[in-house]
């Protein structure tokens, strides 16, 4: 069976599918790896290093999409510079795997579907115990959680501990994180291990155990509703709820040198928790990192990929963090990948139990059909609106 590695070819992706370490565990387990050349640069990984541990290099990336059983990627598949876009290379009954961002492009699972590929998104990958070395949304969040308290730490013009100096004591950075995710408990750690007070909230009061166990305060607002979604993601709120929550971190806000929000919705917009209103009420000089801008933001004025001083205030809004910390990113996301395909190809032949929790879940087409309940109805919903 023959498992290929694309090149990504996004603007500023600088992470790579499969490091050196674990193609070598998937050639001595029988399969046969395929890397596009070149395709390690980004995160450091030469095409020798691919080559030490059995890959072969194919300079041509249409005959390796084109040939292997599985193919591997960070980003969905697009159009190249030469007006050629990567999905036509795909051939019926291959394989895909990567981010593929099913509920922001459906349509794309529906081509892909057309193309009888067979597609997992590793956004869907269930959060159970058994999948928790396959969850790439948990191991780059983890990255962008940790980047974020460093180009808070940067852009501030404080020091994050307490000091105590001959010219005197300077008082520790009065951090807030807002979302205690995978992504907001990295950043709490971050900012702690750097020596700065942390206060963090989220609407799930389940997490207040691991946000102290980390030495923040939680801070806590009773959402008379559900607040969890399936996979323990936090669940779209009501506007009354919103409210509520708003007026419960003002203060907090307010107080605080840097504000890092991380609280995403899969497949909806972001909510909107910090307003121009608590902005402009912040100290001159404090930080918002908002890891929400690709999603609309948390925070009012954000503009995705860029810093902007608003009252005073810097406000970042990166994009993809996980791509700037391309060596470890990669790293995790080799052995979230590995792992899957491990679990999709035991016997270095494809075996997919729909059965089996983690197969179907992941799972957004097959068979030219789009096994995605979600998926479907928004590839309905875009069909009607045309």
């Amino acid at each position: 069976m023959k498992i290929g590695v694309a090149k990504e070819i996004e603007m500023g992706e600088r992470r790579v599918a499969l490091i050196p370490d674990a193609v070598g565990r998937l050639v001595k387990q029988g399969f046969e790896v395929w890397i596009e050349a070149g395709a390690g640069e980004g995160a450091f990984f030469s095409d020798a290093a691919y080559e030490a541990v059995g890959a072969v290099i194919e300079s041509d990336p249409g005959r390796l999409w084109h040939e292997v059983d599985i193919l591997l990627k960070v980003k969905p598949p697009q159009q190249r510079e030469n007006g050629q876009h990567e999905m036509d290379w795909l051939r019926s009954g291959s394989v895909l795997i990567g981010f593929l961002d099913p509920l922001g492009s459906p349509t794309l699972i529906q081509q892909l579907a057309d193309r009888g590929v067979t597609a997992f998104s590793m956004e869907l990958i269930p959060r159970i115990s058994r999948a928790q070395s396959m969850d790439a949304l948990s191991s780059q969040a983890s990255v962008a959680g940790y980047k974020a308290v460093l180009l808070a730490a940067a852009a501030s013009p404080k020091f994050f501990p307490m000091l105590t100096t001959a010219a005197g004591t300077i008082a520790p950075a009065k951090v807030f994180v807002i979302g205690a995710g995978v992504a907001g408990l990295q950043a709490i750690a971050t900012a702690r291990r750097l020596g700065a007070m942390v206060e963090a909230f989220d609407i799930r009061p389940a997490v207040k155990e691991e946000v102290q166990s980390l030495g923040a305060k939680f801070v806590e607002v009773k959402l008379e509703e559900e607040t969890v979604a399936a996979g323990g993601y936090a669940r779209e709120v009501s506007d009354i709820a919103k409210q509520r929550t708003q007026a419960a971190i003002a203060e907090h806000v307010q107080l605080a040198d840097v504000v890092i929000t991380t609280a995403q919705v899969p497949g909806k917009q972001a909510p909107l928790l910090v307003t121009d209103e608590m902005i402009s009420t912040m100290k001159p000089g404090a930080v918002i990192v908002d890891l929400a801008a690709e999603q609309g933001g948390n925070c009012a004025g954000t503009e995705p990929g860029k810093d902007i001083n608003h009252y005073g205030v810097t406000q970042i809004g990166p994009i993809n963090l996980p791509s700037a910390m391309p060596i470890h990113a990669s790293q995790m996301y080799a052995r979230n990948l590995l792992t899957l395909v491990q679990h999709l190809a035991p016997k270095q032949a494809l075996q997919l139990d729909f059965a089996d929790e983690i197969t179907r879940e992941a799972c957004v087409c097959h068979h030219q059909s789009i096994c995605n309940d979600r998926v479907q109805e928004l590839v309905t919903q875009a069909l009607q609106v045309h």
